[in-house]
């Protein structure tokens, strides 16, 4: 997937991993798309309802070894 800015939050547990993504969706044009990497096993339920929260849309979750991957879109 193509996406415009990313995330690193491995190792971090929560807040930080939502503060990142918060700061970095700031930065950006609607429409454009953000990879988020995570560790946080919080993350598989977090990153979904802020998503919902704020009104930006979650384009797909997975895994890449270890890590949790995710494609948020920006409102």
């Amino acid at each position: 997937m193509v996406f415009n800015a990313e995330v690193d939050a491995i190792g971090m547990n929560c807040p930080l991993p939502i503060l990142r993504t918060k700061k970095a969706l700031a930065n950006m044009q609607s429409g454009e798309v953000l990879k988020i990497k995570a560790t946080d096993a919080g993350a598989v339920h977090d990153f979904p309802a802020f998503a919902k929260q704020t009104g930006n849309e979650l384009l797909a979750a997975g895994k890449e070894g270890d890590v949790l991957i995710f494609f948020m879109k920006r409102r």
